[in-house]
């Protein structure tokens, strides 16, 4: 049994290794025990606190996770209004409020550099660090101990949030110097030392939610059948507002201090976020000081590239001049400093209207509905058009002409409408109907049973040829480098080209007389198809435009193929292949995993079509070489299982993913069926998610899949 006086000594004991060890892990990122080991110590501490309860203190690691659920949350004004941030969105508005503060500065008589020649303005001394996407707070420390934590309210008053505040592990509950002051910050450690042990400590920062943990709760949300997040932000700033504090620690929440409302002498905003760090909170590591044009420009260039391999959500940048006393010389407006802005990043999110919707034929006569929307810009790029995938997706998305939708735009993918805002109907909107006949070529538009597409029904409708031509050339097929549908386009239209064969007998003097070329544009077309002659033989397949035959079932027909004559990996003459081809029976492509009879039949058509055959060995002639790659069949832990995937990914890209699925045998479709293993849902998923759960198909998310792969 252990005395009271020892009881006292080893609780203080354990908290300070216990904050000693919180301080590395969130603010230095470094750990010098296990987990296991500190939820231990932590585990100790609270059985002898249990034990002598007088010991207990508001700043003890035990009390972040505890109390009653409240009723509700009192109201707190605070000392210094918290101020929201004016938005900037292009380089011509970060110009306009440059010039701004730069001329009042320069009216109350504050030093600038000389780095803003190309305004002919010099450019104050910056300091650039990350707009998080989360929630505002104030923490109050009194004593050197957390006494209150607020949201930011309306600047003026907020909400008494301090026992939701207490579960975020980064954020300390007493402060400590954890190092000794550097020596150009050590003429403030009277007035830090002073307010931390008689004094009032204000700091603020940002209460934000990790990728992975937002992923983790929509996933648990999905599969209790209940509603999906729709950002980190409102997810981050719903936990720090729960009434029950139990509730905000599961969803484990992390907090950047950025600001020290508290006066310690200091004189700029970086020395602030080093004093942050010394005082035991993270603060962002990508912050830094920014003394010109280039300089910035680099900054938001750099974070930009790398905020989709950030932990956390990010839409911008915040510059804030970096002298204090400058800063507040230039004083507030409205509700925002005039000496800090948010630069934000491109929106992958927007409203727009949609104008039109139209139907559009493509390579295998499926007619597809695109909504032609009123331009708007997406991710940096203008979006005038979104694809609406099929009549099932209109359906479920109950979109209208006139309506006005949620358009997303996720890297280089498609634009595709999100949600129908329906409260801003006026009552004009119209119905949009699937065509009776091709728009193209007036022929039949057929809706086979069992099918969710809709096709024309004429096999030499003009648009099959033409989207073929764009198909055959696209990225996961023949991956031409500068032939894209606008030149296929003007190359149809002046009769330089009938089937994908002539591409490669074009000459730099074919191309000179046309529209958007030079000597050199014509020269690098000709040299990136020479470049093209030799391809895989799964790309190949997939270029043909076969029926059915999509990026998957490409691969598994070369595994097929390789396995089953026996081919070497080395480059073969298409003129080889046609005789093992055309030699295929439909049984005997049944036999492929993965591969269902309307692909065996789709195949075995076209490789018996005297056309095809023809077209093939035009392509021969003109010295197109097949690859047939090596295949590996060791570790098959994934064979006879299909996935779907939809959602973005947050720790690799679906390709990356599809290929470990391919790697272990398993199968990647697009679509979902009955027959589908698993789909794998990211965060925002699409159509495949609702008809997954319609058809009760298993739904795993990321990390579910990631420990799929890896067992």
């Amino acid at each position: 049994m252990v005395s009271k006086q020892e009881a006292k000594e080893r609780i203080v004991k354990f908290r300070e290794i216990v904050n000693h060890h919180r301080y590395l892990y969130h603010v230095h990122d470094r750990i010098e025990i296990s987990d296991a080991a500190l939820d231990s110590l932590k585990h100790e501490l609270k059985e002898l606190e249990d034990q002598f309860p007088e010991f207990i203190t508001p700043d003890s690691p035990t009390q972040r996770v505890g109390g009653k659920a409240l009723d509700m949350f009192k109201k707190v004004r605070h000392a210094a209004p918290m101020l929201s941030l004016e938005d900037v969105f292009s380089e011509e508005e970060f110009f306009e409020w440059l010039e701004r503060i730069t001329k009042l500065s320069q009216t109350f008589g504050s030093p600038t550099s000389a780095n803003f020649a190309e305004v002919g303005l010099p450019i104050i001394d910056m300091f650039g660090e990350l707009k998080f996407d989360g929630l505002a707070v104030s923490l109050i420390y009194e004593n050197g101990v957390l006494a209150r934590g607020a949201t930011r309210g309306d600047g003026e008053i907020g909400e008494n949030v301090t026992q939701n505040l207490k579960t975020i592990e980064s954020i300390p509950l007493r402060l400590e110097l954890q190092d000794a002051l550097p020596k150009h910050l050590s003429r403030h450690i009277a007035a830090i030392e002073r307010a931390r042990s008689e004094g009032v400590i204000e700091i603020r920062g940002e209460a934000i939610i990790t990728k992975k943990n937002f992923a983790r709760i929509n996933a648990a949300q999905k599969k209790k059948g209940e509603k999906i997040y729709a950002n980190p932000r409102n997810l981050a700033a719903g936990s720090i507002r729960q009434l029950d504090p139990a509730i905000t620690a599961s969803r484990h929440l992390d907090f950047f201090a950025y600001d020290i409302v508290t006066d310690f002498g200091q004189q700029t905003h970086s020395e602030e976020h080093e004093l942050l760090s010394l005082l035991g909170f993270k603060s962002d590591p990508e912050a830094a000081c920014l003394g010109s044009l280039n300089e910035v420009s680099a900054f938001r260039n750099r974070v930009a590239k790398k905020r989709d391999k950030l932990d956390y959500h990010v839409d911008g940048i915040v510059l804030q001049v970096n002298d204090n006393q400058l800063f507040r010389t230039l004083g507030v407006v409205g509700k925002a400093p005039r000496g800090a802005i948010a630069f934000k990043f491109p929106p992958e999110e927007t409203t727009t209207r949609v104008l039109d919707i139209q139907a559009q034929v493509g390579r295998t006569g499926v007619v597809t509905p695109v909504a032609h929307l009123q331009p708007v810009r997406i991710g940096g790029v203008l979006v005038s058009r979104a694809t609406l995938h099929n009549a099932d997706e209109i359906e479920r998305l109950g979109v209208r002409i006139g309506d006005t939708v949620v358009v997303g735009r996720a890297g280089d993918v498609i634009p595709d409408i999100r949600s129908v805002l329906k409260d801003l109907r006026t009552g004009k909107e119209k119905l949009f109907h699937m065509p009776i006949n091709c728009p193209v070529c007036g022929s039949l538009v057929r809706h086979p049973t069992g099918e969710v597409a809709y096709r024309c029904v004429n096999k030499k409708c003009p648009a099959l040829k033409r989207e073929g031509l764009y198909h055959f050339v696209s990225r996961k097929a023949f991956n031409i480098d500068g032939l894209g549908p606008k030149t296929i386009n003007v190359l149809l239209d002046q009769g330089l080209i009938q089937d994908a064969a002539d591409f490669f007998e074009l000459k730099e003097g074919d191309l000179m007389p046309l529209e958007r070329f030079g000597e050199k544009s014509a020269a690098n077309l000709v040299q990136a198809m020479s470049e093209r002659k030799r391809i895989t033989f799964s790309r190949f397949l997939y270029a043909l435009g076969i029926l059915h035959v999509g990026e998957e079932n490409a691969l598994l027909f070369t595994k097929y193929i390789s396995i089953s004559y026996k081919l070497k990996a080395k480059s073969n003459k298409i003129s080889e292949l046609i005789l093992i081809l055309t030699g295929l029976s439909v049984d005997s492509l049944k036999e492929i995993p993965g591969v269902g009879e309307k692909v065996a039949e789709s195949i075995y058509s076209w490789f018996h079509d005297k056309h095809n055959i023809a077209y093939l060995e035009k392509l021969d002639k003109i010295g197109i070489q097949v690859e047939i790659p090596k295949i590996q069949t060791t570790d098959l832990k994934l064979q006879g299982k299909s996935f779907v995937f939809t959602g973005e990914m947050e720790h690799m890209s679906r390709d990356e993913a599809k290929e470990k699925v391919r790697a272990f045998g398993g199968g990647v479709s697009e679509s979902v069926s009955k027959k589908t293993s698993y789909v794998v849902a990211g965060s925002n998923p699409g159509s495949k998610y609702e008809r997954a759960k319609k058809l009760g198909v298993v739904i795993i998310d990321e990390k579910e899949f990631l420990q799929l792969i890896s067992n």
